[in-house]
């Protein structure tokens, strides 16, 4: 396991060779992707307002989330390629495949696969600062590093605040992830 994200598995290499090759549909995906981070932490705080131990951070983390997504208009913008509908990849579905339906095993694995997310995020951004060879574009992607990996945090700290377990499911997560990864589609995307 990689011990600050906590993922099983590195990214594939195949992966890399694939958003190198079309960095506007991974751009595309990635504003998607923050719209839906932001969404996905305002869902918990209306799911469980009597948990105030979640409200703050994660409407911070919704408005950090929103800022990324306009960057990320910006850069496409700047790019010529306009914010279109996108066929969703089946990524974040697959991962909640694994979240518990009982409470509050229901909030702690939907907490930690939002730090799942964040973590593939970071890693991926990583790869992308250092390999993409527009200078804003590879700015941007390392400039959004110590969020991602901030948000990762947050979200693991807050399943942990629910369950002290929670690090064991982690890890048990994680390899869910690293599977669901393993059977994606060879899209040019943040998350396949």
């Amino acid at each position: 396991m990689r011990p600050v994200l906590n993922l099983a598995e590195p990214t594939d290499p195949a992966w890399i060779q694939r958003a190198l090759a079309d960095l506007d549909a991974v751009l595309l995906d990635h504003a998607h992707a923050e719209k839906k981070a932001a969404s996905a932490a305002l869902t918990l705080i209306f799911r469980y307002p009597e948990r105030s131990e979640l409200l703050r951070p994660l409407s911070e983390l919704a408005r950090e989330e929103l800022e990324h997504f306009e960057a990320a208009l910006g850069h496409l913008e700047r790019r010529g390629v306009g914010f279109t509908r996108q066929k969703p990849s089946p990524y974040a579905g697959r991962l909640q495949e694994a979240v518990r339906t009982a409470e509050p095993g229901r909030l702690v694995d939907t907490l930690l696969c939002c730090a799942l997310i964040e973590a593939r995020s970071c890693e991926r951004f990583q790869i992308l600062a250092d390999r993409v060879e527009d200078p804003e574009l590879a700015a941007f992607y390392r400039e959004l590093l110590a969020s991602e990996a901030r948000h990762h945090g947050v979200y693991a700290d807050l399943a942990r605040k629910v369950d002290p377990d929670a690090p064991a499911r982690l890890r048990e997560l994680a390899r869910h992830e690293a599977d669901v990864l393993a059977q994606a589609p060879g899209w040019a995307r943040l998350h396949t």
